[in-house]
């Protein structure tokens, strides 16, 4: 793999568009069954000399290893890159790549012969704002995959919140600005923000929410902004950061979940027609299960109990907890996180990226959390945390209970780092999932699964969607279920979700010590479901829902 060093403004780290992004993408873009890398990259506030940082694509040798392909690909962006997603826009079998951007968003056509070009312009979602999470879900049934990206802060280069004077900590505990959310409050008034009485970067809470978008896609290679008219248009103006289609009640039609920072979250459920119903209240998923509002990063979702329907996982600031969502019903949910395990031991961190996946392969979801602070000054303050910081992971014991391994998860999740996006898939095919993550001012971060693929039995599935049924080509929004030994175990491909990243689109199940599978059924976007004879494990399966056919590789 060549080298790629994210770059993120200045080192002190003075304005906080300098502290959030990047992500991080896994998909096959060039169809050869190995997943590549896409990295996202930042930028600077002032001109530097070789030109802006620049995103990286690096294909997937086969062998563990990668090569550099962003100048031939054309994907390199060369703006203040966030976050990226994937999804056949086109239904053409050939993944596309939207990358967010502090500035207009990218939207890169795959041509399907390892080249991309920018048609966000044309495609009309080259939104020209400070952009975040975003995901692909078609929303309204009709076969072409739709776009929702969420909106952070209007943040104007030219007239930014004032930057931290340096002085002492005595010296700033008598001006009059606290902590809030993901950064310090700002005023108008106020010469500069301050974290515990230090000068720090001002933000989010004060400075003015930049609105999110949902697009229609029109099947012609444009979209509409039906962003008002579906009833999703952010009106209090929050600061979105994670973004997941996902259908918590299971009637067939995306939902929408929506992470903001330093406000409640959004659960948009989605009533048909075109129209969203904002639930977020009523569903038990906006606050904490105190009622207080966090400052939300990340999005996991996943069925980590086994019950058949999907759970949510939110990353929040340091000093809190991250919060962990039981789905009950559909319609309402519990915050569980401190019964569950996860809750105590993320208050020193701060979250950003998330993911369910089953690295031991023992039929249970476990959860990754990357961290890493905003502020470098912490370094130097006794307040028990610092600026680069390690992750976490989570082993599930029994679908009710975690259990954070620490050092058993080695060096790829132990290393302290300033993490920002990560993405989970198996990028050597062996069974075992893998995790990328991207890390602010740094190189990323490639662990490899070293004992998944021999600690349990598993299965992976890749679908192709058949657009005559509506479904669209890369059976985005489409559910698996897999039965082995009495155990009814979901999973779904996915864009977005994480922290302003992309995991892979296959499916994969950890089996544990089952040796088949007695069913396996999919419930094909906006389609029924059908059940498909699989007779190998330890392998992985291709459904074809035109022909029917169920292939192994």
């Amino acid at each position: 793999m060549g080298v790629f060093q994210h770059a993120s403004g200045g080192a002190a780290k003075n304005f906080i568009i300098e502290t959030t992004g990047s992500g991080v993408g896994l998909f096959d873009f060039d169809r050869d069954g190995w997943l590549d890398i896409y990295l996202v990259n930042g930028g600077t506030l002032e001109p530097r000399p070789g030109g802006a940082p620049t995103a990286a694509l690096f294909r997937n040798n086969g062998d563990r290893t990668f090569r550099d392909v962003t100048s031939a690909a054309g994907v390199g962006n060369e703006r203040w890159g966030q976050g990226v997603c994937v999804g056949d826009v086109d239904n053409d079998g050939a993944p596309d790549l939207y990358v967010t951007n502090f500035g207009p968003n990218r939207l890169f056509r795959n041509l399907g012969d390892g080249r991309f070009t920018d048609v966000a312009v044309k495609a009309g979602v080259a939104v020209d704002s400070w952009s975040t999470g975003c995901a692909f879900g078609d929303y309204d049934g009709d076969g072409w995959l739709d776009l929702y990206v969420a909106g952070y802060v209007a943040f104007d280069v030219g007239n930014p919140p004032p930057a931290p004077p340096r002085q002492t900590a005595a010296a700033a505990a008598a001006q009059p600005q606290g902590a809030g959310g993901m950064g310090a409050a700002y005023s108008p008034r106020a010469a500069f923000c301050t974290y515990r009485a230090v000068p720090v970067m001002c933000g989010p809470r004060g400075l003015r929410g930049a609105p999110d978008h949902l697009f229609r896609n029109n099947g012609d290679g444009t979209f509409t902004d039906t962003t008002r008219e579906a009833g999703v248009s952010d009106d209090k103006g929050l600061y979105g950061f994670g973004v997941a289609w996902v259908d918590l009640d299971d009637d067939g039609r995306l939902d929408l979940v929506v992470a903001n920072d330093s406000g409640p979250n959004y659960i948009y459920r989605n009533a048909g027609q075109g129209r969203f119903e904002n639930i977020s209240y009523p569903s038990g998923a906006a606050l904490d299960g105190s009622g207080r509002e966090q400052a939300h990063m990340g999005v996991a979702v996943g069925d980590y109990d086994n019950d058949g329907r999907n759970d949510i996982h939110i990353t929040n600031f340091a000093d809190d907890f991250n919060v962990l969502y039981h789905n009950d019903n559909g319609r309402t949910f519990t915050d569980v996180s401190f019964g569950s395990g996860i809750a105590q031991v993320s208050i020193p961190f701060l979250g950003w990226g998330t993911d369910f996946l089953d690295y031991d392969n023992d039929g249970w979801l476990d959860l990754l959390v990357v961290n890493g602070h905003v502020y470098p000054a912490v370094d130097a303050m006794p307040w028990n945390t610092s600026y680069a910081q390690r992750a976490l992971l989570f082993r599930n014991i029994d679908g009710r209970h975690f259990e954070e391994i620490g050092a058993a998860g080695g060096d790829g999740v132990t290393t302290a780092r300033v993490s920002r996006g990560s993405a989970v898939g198996d990028l050597d095919n062996d069974g075992g999932i893998d995790v990328v993550i991207n890390n602010i001012d740094g190189a990323p971060t490639i662990a490899r699964n070293i004992g998944g693929s021999s600690a349990g039995h598993w299965l992976m599935l890749r679908l192709i969607g058949d657009p005559r049924q509506k479904a669209p080509r890369d059976a985005m929004g489409s559910v698996v279920l897999v039965t082995a030994g009495g155990v009814r175990r979901r999973r779904e491909v996915a864009s977005g979700r994480g922290q302003i990243s992309q995991s892979d689109l296959r499916v994969h199940f950890g089996l544990g010590q089952q040796s088949s599978v007695s069913r396996v059924e999919v419930r094909w976007a906006n389609g029924a479901t059908v059940e498909y004879k699989v007779d190998r494990i330890d392998t992985i399966v291709t459904i074809d829902q035109a022909s029917g056919g169920v292939s192994y590789h």
